[in-house]
């Protein structure tokens, strides 16, 4: 999940003097353990994401789920968001609610942004899932979105900058012709849902603020690009949750929490 706009008003003011709270390895396997309910539930929606079925049968499916293994959906209740899971279906970039008149259809796409807490500790992932058969364009959209995902967590390596991490997804989106979201952005992930830095998917004119965060082990990131087939431009719906692109095009979201290690990053949500 990403932070309204409100909350990254406030992380732009204060990245200068922000606090990174670095993770020990007993932190890292509590956030895992989340990650694991969070594979779990994602593992159980693909099943479930076919023609016909409501966005909130498949809110019901995640939280029933992870309450039943003991912990505890995060969004529910997070700055008094409605539901367990955001899905986003087409147009729709992040936060979409859930509801049992949203049915879907064959062609469509949906993004499900999904989050875990237990024993002080969240992880934070998101999937987009094609409904049925899509189309080739759409099929490149996730087949690259979920690529520019796995380049920014192969840069999340120990001596690198945050600079590497959001210069590797945008160079892939972009060069693929799509273009990266730029309102709403990743976030550090722990003891809160939203930590310190901002993990921006792109690089502006601003780049010494991410030249200077140099990458050290014990960090936790939720890394998660929103990319767009047509401009980056988005804006939220009458619901006041709902993130839309601008020119009606089709979105696409990919997220996972990952830890940085000595070895290199860890996966902590797949």
């Amino acid at each position: 999940m990403i932070p309204s706009k409100k909350f990254l008003r406030i992380y732009s003011t204060l990245y200068k003097n922000m606090a990174i709270h670095l993770k020990n390895n007993t932190n890292i396997k509590k956030i895992n353990s989340c990650g694991q309910i969070i594979k779990e539930v994602q593992s159980i929606l693909s099943a479930h994401v076919k023609p016909g079925i409501s966005t909130w049968e498949l809110d019901q499916i995640a939280e029933d789920y992870t309450v039943s293994k003991g912990f505890v959906p995060a969004f529910k209740g997070y700055q008094d968001f409605p539901s367990s899971i955001c899905a986003s279906i087409n147009d729709e970039v992040v936060h979409g609610l859930p509801s049992k008149n949203r049915i879907l259809n064959n062609g469509d796409i949906i993004g499900i942004d999904f989050g875990v807490f237990k024993d002080g500790f969240y992880a934070d992932s998101a999937f987009t899932f094609p409904v049925g058969e899509v189309s080739d364009e759409v099929t490149k959209l996730l087949k690259v979105t979920e690529e520019s995902l796995s380049r920014g967590i192969k840069n999340a390596k120990v001596g690198n900058m945050l600079y590497d991490i959001s210069k590797s997804i945008q160079e892939h989106v972009e060069s693929n012709g799509f273009s990266v979201v730029r309102t709403y952005v990743g976030h550090g992930i722990g003891r809160s849902l939203h930590e310190d830095p901002q993990i921006r998917n792109f690089v502006t004119e601003d780049e010494n603020r991410d030249k200077s965060i140099k990458l050290a082990e014990g960090m936790v990131f939720a890394i998660e690009p929103m990319v767009n087939i047509g401009n980056h431009e988005v804006e939220v719906s009458n619901d006041n949750w709902t993130v839309v692109t601008k020119d009606g095009s089709l979105s696409a979201h990919f997220e996972h929490t990952i830890a940085i290690t000595k070895k290199g990053p860890m996966l902590l949500t797949f």
